[in-house]
């Protein structure tokens, strides 16, 4: 299908500097928790990016120097020639595709804990280290400004050797060049310090070293944080970030401009932010240099794309998370198949796997972080070899992904839903505050599913062990989801609750299902992630009174690992919600419980009118557990209940997977190369 023109000027080339884009869409830098210990996956996810249109593919951050150490958290390294070599390979596999290759080159300052190296921490002046305790970090003297100029020269040198057209000087995110740019954390009385003249003075020195390292081998780009937003005492875009842009606008090729202080700020999840929202922030920096501007936005409409170039708020549609959920998103509007985009949810699974020191995922697409360990294109199966009939139970996450990609393999596939609806769980969860967009998880799978004639779906058909038998399929697959537990079972408490016959016990299910509510509510929270604080926001606004247990020392503080925690604090407190942190159930009574403090031990009872249990969740496996064994497999929720990107993993593995010699189905693992023995013998 041909390019709608409307949609042309997104694949117009642009110069930046030496070099040019083959289009306007450009992967910005983002973290994959792969870093330097894994190079062929690093490589292999950028490839994919390029491969699906991405006319710049950026690397994660990438550290210049020993003292900018991250350990246990993954992350590239240029400290020397072996490095280079082994960033070729990424390089190389993006230019395979024509795609431009840029590169992050950075300093964390006090973020970094240098607990791999042990290299003292270092920043403009003297504070406590921000993630490592009791640790703090030296002020920089004007020897170390120079060693730190060479370092990033020398990183750039090596950058190019690898092969990267773009070289970014990276002054985003509160790492080391914006300490230097920020009141807050520059306190210094030299030239590098006081007015914003002096404190962008380094940035400048980083822009001109670069250049003159790289002359017109590369582009050189910076990526700023244009706002910390903490108002008028730190560096605010109105301010010190239109002032910067006034002084250096037209030294780099390329602006690539960000939000400071937490990382949320800058990838905020959809819960807390739409398509588009740093638009502001870009057309200030657009407004004050003749160079490209980029900026993120996690933007899936092409629509919304075309009207920021033609508004003139940036000249490339920059995205880290859209390329993450879908990497062939430029190829599919390129080929007029932007009805097939596989949009971004805004959940930010793929924040919470750099948080936890892991290899990225994502909710939207099962295979990211899978192109080279299991070899899985997130276009393209292999065809099963031998076709066969599949009767699939259950249309909630697990079962559209199993039947979508059992239908891509060629497989005859009926699916079976007891509702008058598709999306199981992601129905009940995109009706929560802020949570619209999960809906896309359904949208885009039963879009997928109604253009192929191999798929059938049947609604309102719940099905019984014999009616699954009487269907006679070749394989059956349930993937009937799971309920939230009322007996108290959580990451706190491994032994059911003594509760009163009396007490008026609700879960989350209850909430969705429209059970009557009383004006006064206790929530108590053990699941620690989403479920409860969102639960309590949509109760608040409905009016209802609403206090909140939990084991944690917060409101949902798993969140953390999303970005989100710092927004649902806010969001929660400024509503007046009333908290009880550190508070372990212990029994429940007809109107009171007992709470423990899993500090001291102290036991406090607390009345309530309704209780909500949101704690852990069981399967509903009912239906397996009555066919005979082994006519049928679990997958998602009904076998062992987790996140909704899991339940899309295991639907899309089992459909990979199925009919495939286990012994091909191994995963490749990135294995160390020992070195000889350097040890003192003596």
């Amino acid at each position: 299908m041909p390019r709608n023109p409307r949609y042309d000027i997104l694949f117009e080339p642009v110069s930046i500097g030496p070099v040019t884009a083959p289009n306007r869409f450009y992967q910005t830098p983002h973290a994959t928790g792969m870093g330097n210990m894994k190079p062929n996956s690093s490589a292999a996810l950028r490839a994919i990016k390029a491969e699906g249109g991405w006319g710049v593919v950026c690397t994660e951050y990438c550290s210049i120097h020993p003292s900018a150490d991250e350990t246990p958290y993954a992350y590239l390294t240029l400290w020397d020639d072996e490095d280079a070599e082994q960033l070729a390979v990424t390089s190389d596999a993006i230019h395979r595709h024509g795609s431009l290759a840029a590169i992050e080159l950075w300093h964390g300052g006090f973020h970094c804990n240098n607990r791999g190296t042990r290299e003292i921490s270092l920043a403009p002046s003297a504070v406590s280290a921000e993630f490592v305790y009791p640790a703090q970090v030296r002020e920089m003297d004007l020897d170390d400004i120079n060693r730190f100029r060479r370092w990033h020269r020398d990183a750039a040198l090596r950058a190019a050797q690898a092969g990267f057209d773009i070289v970014y000087v990276y002054a985003g995110h509160d790492y080391l060049p914006f300490q230097f740019l920020s009141p807050l954390t520059n306190r210094r009385c030299d030239k590098y310090g006081g007015s914003i003249e002096n404190r962008s003075r380094l940035l400048r020195e980083l822009i001109e070293d670069t250049r003159e390292a790289v002359g017109d081998r590369c582009a050189v780009a910076v990526r700023l944080a244009i706002d910390e937003l903490h108002g008028e005492t730190g560096f605010s875009s109105e301010r010190d970030g239109r002032k910067t842009i006034e002084l250096l606008g037209e030294l780099p090729d390329l602006w690539d401009i960000a939000l400071g202080g937490s990382l949320g700020n800058d990838s905020c999840s959809s819960r807390f932010s739409a398509e588009g929202y740093q638009e502001k922030y870009a057309a200030i920096v657009k407004s004050h240099t003749s160079k490209p501007v980029v900026n993120v936005g996690r933007f899936t409409s092409p629509d919304t794309m075309v009207s920021q170039i033609k508004r003139g708020v940036q000249d490339f549609i920059g995205a880290a998370r859209p390329s993450i959920a879908d990497p062939f998103l430029p190829s599919k509007i390129d080929q007029g198949h932007e009805d097939r985009i596989r949009e971004c949810i805004g959940c930010n699974i793929c924040r919470s796997a750099n948080n936890e020191g892991a290899p990225l995922r994502c909710t939207q697409n099962p295979t990211m972080g899978e192109e080279w360990r299991r070899n899985w294109h997130p276009e393209f199966i292999p065809p099963a070899i031998t076709p066969e009939n599949f009767l699939v139970v259950g249309g909630g996450p697990a079962g559209l992904e199993a039947a979508l990609a059992l239908g891509q393999r060629g497989h005859r596939v009926t699916l079976a839903e007891a509702c008058g609806e598709l999306g199981g769980r992601v129905l009940a969860e995109a009706g929560l505050p802020g949570l619209q967009n999960w809906i896309r998880v359904r949208d885009y799978r039963s879009y997928m599913i109604s253009q192929m004639e191999n798929v059938e779906i049947f609604l309102d058909s719940e099905l019984d062990a014999e009616a699954v038998l009487e269907f006679g399929a070749d394989q059956v697959l349930i993937a009937t989801g799971s309920r939230w537990r009322r007996d108290g079972l959580g990451h706190n408490r491994r032994i059911p609750l003594e509760i009163a016959a009396d007490a008026k016990v609700l879960t989350p299910d209850d909430i969705f299902n429209e059970a009557e509510i009383p004006a006064e509510i206790m929530i108590y929270d053990d699941d620690h992630y989403f479920m409860a604080g969102a639960l309590a926001e949509r109760l608040l606004l409905a009016g209802h009174r609403v206090s909140y247990v939990t084991p944690a020392e917060s409101i949902s503080s798993w969140s953390v690992m999303t970005n989100e925690h710092e927004f649902i604090q806010q969001r929660l407190l400024s509503m007046g919600i009333e908290t009880a942190f550190t508070q372990s159930l212990v029994r429940i009574g007809k109107d009171f419980i007992t709470t423990r403090c899993i500090h001291s031990g102290v036991e406090t009872e607390r009345d309530f009118n309704a209780l909500l249990l949101v704690t852990s969740r069981e399967p509903n496996d009912r239906l397996f557990q009555q066919l005979p064994q082994g006519s049928a497999n679990r997958i998602g929720d009904c076998l062992v209940p987790s996140s909704i990107a899991d339940a899309i993993y295991a639907g899309h593995r089992f459909a990979r997977e199925h009919g495939v010699d286990p012994r091909q189905l191994v995963p490749r693992r990135e294995r160390a190369i020992l070195q000889p023995s350097t040890l003192n013998q003596g």
